[in-house]
């Protein structure tokens, strides 16, 4: 088991470990003083790990309230958000109460934002149950949902009291979950490069438990550096502006992750092509999308839709209001850098594929 450090203002841990779900109420217990606690998961988790949870809880003193809705980003609405919200108030939640977030990236997303918002602020812990929460969205405060214009309009930074990664859960992971924790892994490769990237190569199910504690530690790293993503925390959104796009374009029927592995692919062509990144390299970025099944952006279908997407890229939360967006460009692996660009250079650069 390992325990990451989270140093900020308030500092939190992230313990990463096989059957730690069995410690979850003394775990929760350690960083709360709540005497209510909101278990917010859905509807796939609840089938494995809700009766479990809660029995813990309840054995660590908790009086144990639960919130499930149906799995998928399309549930990631302010329509959800309030149902939680109402929850919480009409089971008598006070600012001293907590949130427990079980489950992946939907779920830690919007059970952090009503934790954040209910009563100004109150306790939430995170306990994500998928590759790509476990090693991104569970750490660092970002909070939020969905609104028809765009991914995460509505939203808040607002940071968990613990995390607690349990990563025997991952042995439940359906292959689409997998897949798009992966293409959340690619993104880690081209940023850090180094060990991280020789898991990928070699099969990160072989080295799981350290593959989840480096992309923690270097997420750890960045977030503390620069929290409410001022510059450094950017260079996090490697592939995300192309991939909301693809999210958006598919009506989320690609999942999170994987649209963001395509958006890396396409951002590393588009550097090849302008001379920014060398052939061996793009191809070490596309080969890992090929080992872990992720299908490859392809003339007919993302680079055609993204070169027409200059209204998704416009309203993506990390656009400015001068037009300009920061994008974040891969000039090796391990050398990635955020570029200011307006959305017609930007809708241009990975034109250049």
């Amino acid at each position: 088991m390992t325990n990451v450090e989270v140093k900020l203002n308030n500092p939190y841990s992230v313990v990463i470990g096989s059957d730690v779900l069995e410690t979850l109420g003394e775990r929760v217990r350690s960083v709360t003083k709540a005497r209510k606690a909101l278990i917010v998961t859905d509807s796939n988790v609840s089938a494995l790990y809700l009766e479990g949870a809660k029995s813990s809880l309840r054995s660590a003193g908790f009086e144990v309230f639960d919130f499930v809705f149906e799995a998928g980003e399309k549930s990631k609405t302010p329509a959800t958000y309030f149902d939680i919200i109402n929850c919480l108030g009409e089971n008598g939640f006070k600012r001293t109460d907590a949130v427990v977030a079980l489950g992946g990236g939907v779920v830690g997303d919007i059970a952090g934002f009503a934790a954040a918002t209910y009563m100004r602020g109150i306790d939430v812990i995170q306990v994500p149950t998928t590759l790509l929460a476990m090693i991104d969205s569970s750490v660092g405060g970002k909070t939020g949902v969905d609104l028809p214009f765009g991914k995460n309009l509505l939203g808040a930074f607002w940071q968990p009291k613990a995390v607690i990664a349990d990563i025997s859960t991952l042995e439940t992971l359906p292959e689409r979950e997998w897949k798009t924790g992966i293409g959340e892994g690619i993104k880690y490769a081209c940023l850090v490069g180094g060990r991280i990237l020789e898991i990928l190569l070699d099969g990160v199910e072989n080295n799981i438990e350290e593959f989840v504690q480096l992309c923690v530690e270097y997420k750890a790293s960045v977030v503390v550096a620069d929290e409410k993503e001022g510059g450094l925390r950017k260079l996090l959104n490697l592939g995300h502006t192309v991939g909301h796009a693809i999210e958006k374009q598919s009506d989320f029927e690609i999942p999170h992750g994987v649209a963001v592995a395509r958006g890396v692919a396409i951002m590393a062509k588009a550097a090849y092509a302008c001379g920014e990144l060398g052939g061996n390299e793009r191809d070490v970025i596309l080969s890992l999308l090929t080992k872990y099944g992720i299908e490859l952006p392809c003339e007919s279908s993302d680079m055609a839709e993204g070169r027409n997407m200059s209204e998704a890229f416009a309203m993506d939360k990390k656009a400015e209001g001068n037009g300009d967006i920061s994008a974040v460009v891969i000039r090796g692996l391990g050398k990635c850098e955020v570029s200011k660009m307006t959305i017609k250079q930007f809708v241009e650069y990975i034109s250049k594929v």
